[in-house]
């Protein structure tokens, strides 16, 4: 199986960096992935395979700053309304898969950024969803995102919008790998397969510092998805939380919370599956095969797709 790189045009003029995996001989829906932070879409190429090869036609997209995306200023959505901008972006993505792929049902996977972005995209009177599966995300304090912001900010007049910020990355990233002591990389609370460590790594699209703009952005984002009125504004569709019982990021209680406060009338279609000693990317796992299986299954359990 191989995937098709092509370019969309944003409403903003801005190029989509779009890859479109090989359609399956009879495909039963279409699934949207977005990726997370520091990392780029062609990293989900053994996912897009496993669901290729159940009737699923992939696509995925770079979010600006990121991945082919990342010319010329690596880690840095835009200058100005960079959380709209990236919220809208993933409806153009949708638009062309309603054209592209007409009639299929669309699901939407977002990992952990991406899964920030969907739910800012849910609440924006979204393109029609079969269901949404939000993977490594998290549900947190707006105290502490406004004192975060503050210090972005302070850190954007220091440096500029467009600087990466070694500070907004020490305090976003520095505690994750603390869980893991004696580390053997950096990186160690991503997975616990230390192949996929490396991998991630060797690879120059990954692990980069973001600007301190992208953080302002990214914690507007947040606040944003993390108030109840606005939580009100996503639709009533399926939505499956998945993520690791030892991820940092959404420790101690953070999809836990997640459901609580999306599972509110009238949305009735929320669930939730967590993995014992699974860190945060699921589907670089030790486990990731029971992972995909049990995806799958929920996919398969959407009215969407039981009904056909």
């Amino acid at each position: 199986m191989s995937w098709h790189p092509l370019q969309l045009e944003s409403e903003s003029s801005h190029p989509i960096p779009l890859y479109r995996w090989d359609r399956p001989s009879s495909a039963r829906a279409v699934v949207h992935i977005t990726h997370g932070m520091a990392e780029h879409s062609q990293r989900y190429g053994a996912l897009a395979k496993q669901l290729q090869a159940e009737g699923y036609q992939v696509v995925a997209h770079d979010h600006r700053g990121h991945g082919t995306c990342a010319s010329p200023h690596q880690g840095h959505f835009a200058d100005d309304q960079g959380w709209s901008l990236v919220c809208e972006d993933l409806r153009r993505v949708h638009r062309w898969v309603a054209q592209e792929f007409c009639g299929l049902p669309l699901y939407l996977l977002g990992h952990s950024m991406g899964s920030y972005i969907s739910l800012g995209y849910l609440m924006r009177d979204p393109e029609p969803l079969a269901g949404v599966i939000l993977s490594g995300s998290n549900y947190g304090s707006p105290t502490l995102y406004r004192i975060a912001r503050g210090v972005a900010r302070i850190e954007r007049w220091r440096l500029g919008a467009r600087t990466p910020s070694l500070l907004m990355d020490r305090l976003g990233f520095g505690s994750f790998n603390r869980a893991f002591k004696p580390n053997r990389t950096p990186f160690d609370w991503l997975s616990r397969d230390p192949e996929q460590v490396d991998r991630y790594l060797a690879d120059p699209l990954c692990g980069f510092p973001c600007s301190s703009q992208l953080w302002i952005d990214l914690l507007g984002g947040l606040l944003e998805i993390s108030s109840p009125m606005r939580l009100t504004q996503v639709p009533n569709l399926p939505l499956h939380i998945i993520g690791g019982e030892e991820d940092p990021v959404s420790a101690p209680r953070g999809l836990h919370d997640l459901y609580r406060a999306l599972k509110q009338p009238p949305r009735e279609q929320v669930s939730i599956k967590l993995y014992p000693g699974a860190r945060h990317e699921l589907f670089n796992e030790i486990n990731r095969d029971e992972v995909v299986s049990e995806l799958l299954d929920w996919l398969s359990s959407t009215p969407t797709l039981s009904a056909s």
